[in-house]
């Protein structure tokens, strides 16, 4: 089988207005959101898809650099293909390598389907048919609204819910408080606090991230997430001494060798990871042996579209839940259920919704990644061009932009 066209494509859901959230220090804008849809045709007629980092940069070397190596290749082993570009053009390019493990959770599909194997099995074998989810939604709303919305995914049968808090210590502590009293003892909750060290002269400074890890405790949240930029390793370790509560990071880390120091340096809890652009199964599967081998536990990071979600899935239930606990699925707004923003395009890329049981999503046994992909999405759903979100910080004047992949750093102008 060989393959005979790559091709990527670049989407936006535009808002009809852009959504302003003010947050403590600032407003965060969100205009649009982004996806990536990765298409590889082989010989036979057989097609296979995977999600991709959203970004100009990336889609220019897919294009550029990955489609002519690969066109004309024969598909047998993906791990063989990989290392041949890596040693090829991977070398004059090395800002393709993660682009191209995008690209190969496409090949994989691809080869399920030839093989008529589920991806999992090419992965090494499920050792289980599902994976628990958490509800992630909490976009900078009241205290009140947190809870309303916790209790809101916890109605949809999500067993965990994770929000991003950004009303200032006392506030973000009150959110905690009411979310408890809204969803019980028995939902697990989660703190994503990437706002905390992004608020200019407002950010947390230490004192304050120890106080809010201490008080939170008392609520029994699942973690903490991101309280301190994710490159100071050192500030995460001094913090997990503390044994107050669990920590979360790794979305952010730009290669293996800074996830190992991660890990290696005891900084976290949970390891995070997205496997749309930070490595691909390639990286996935050597990440955890090596959480396994530490006794750590690992928690995908998803913010992207039910592709995402079921592609990294098929890497998850190769692990036993004591390895990979839990997969994040983001809950965006619908008719039913206000809050966070709308993204239709997250679901509209599958022709069927994802199986979700009792807080677990089912991972299909068809070959490939066992869903059917809506090519409509890529006319109905035209590519806008430039950041898809912002914040504006009051003090000192700043404006920092961000793309949907999270291997291209923030771009700030003062």
């Amino acid at each position: 089988m060989k393959i005979v066209n790559l091709r990527s494509f670049l989407l936006s859901y535009v808002f009809g207005q852009p959504l302003r959230l003010p947050f403590w220090g600032g407003e965060r804008i969100i205009a649009k959101r982004d996806a990536m849809l990765i298409r590889v045709q082989a010989d036979n007629g057989l097609v296979g898809y995977g999600p991709g980092p959203a970004s100009e940069q990336a889609q220019r070397l897919i294009e550029e650099v990955i489609a002519p190596f690969l066109e004309g290749k024969t598909l047998a082993d993906p791990d063989a293909l990989r290392v041949l570009f890596t040693q090829g053009p991977g070398r004059q390019h090395p800002e393709a390598i993660k682009p191209y493990c995008a690209v190969e959770i496409a090949l994989y599909d691809l080869l399920g389907k030839a093989l008529a194997v589920p991806v999992s099995e090419l992965l090494g074998g499920r050792v289980r048919d599902r994976i628990r989810v958490y509800g992630s939604a909490g976009m900078y709303q009241s205290a009140r609204g947190y809870a309303e919305e916790a209790a809101a995914v916890a109605a949809m049968g999500f067993p965990a819910y994770k929000m991003r808090p950004a009303l200032g210590p006392e506030g973000d502590l009150e959110a905690v408080r009411l979310m408890r009293e809204a969803v019980g003892a028995d939902r697990e909750l989660m703190v994503d606090a990437h706002a905390w060290w992004r608020m200019g002269d407002r950010s947390y400074d230490w004192d304050t991230v120890e106080r809010l890890a201490q008080q939170m405790a008392a609520y029994r949240i699942a973690w903490l997430e991101e309280p301190w930029p994710p490159e100071d390793h050192a500030a995460y370790h001094r913090l997990k001494e503390k044994g107050y509560v669990p920590l979360a990071s790794g979305e952010h880390e730009p290669s293996y060798e800074s996830f190992l120091d991660l890990i290696h340096n005891d900084c976290v809890h949970y390891v995070q990871m997205d496997i749309c652009c930070q490595g691909g199964y390639a990286g996935g599967r050597l990440l955890l042996a090596e959480i396994a081998r530490q006794s750590l536990r690992f928690a995908f990071h998803s913010w992207g579209t039910a592709l995402e979600l079921i592609a990294a899935a098929h890497l998850g239930v190769c692990w036993p839940e004591t390895v990979v606990e839990w997969l994040e699925y983001p809950c965006y707004s619908n008719v039913g259920r206000p809050g966070m923003y709308p993204f239709p395009l997250a679901e509209e890329i599958l022709r069927e919704p994802l199986q979700l049981d009792k807080g677990e999503l089912l991972v299909p046994a068809e070959p490939g990644l066992g869903v059917q992909v809506n090519e409509d999405v890529i006319e109905r759903y035209p590519w806008s061009p430039g950041p898809w979100t912002w914040f504006r910080l009051d003090s000192p004047p700043e404006t920092l932009y961000v793309t949907s992949d999270h291997s291209i750093k923030w771009v700030s102008q003062g």
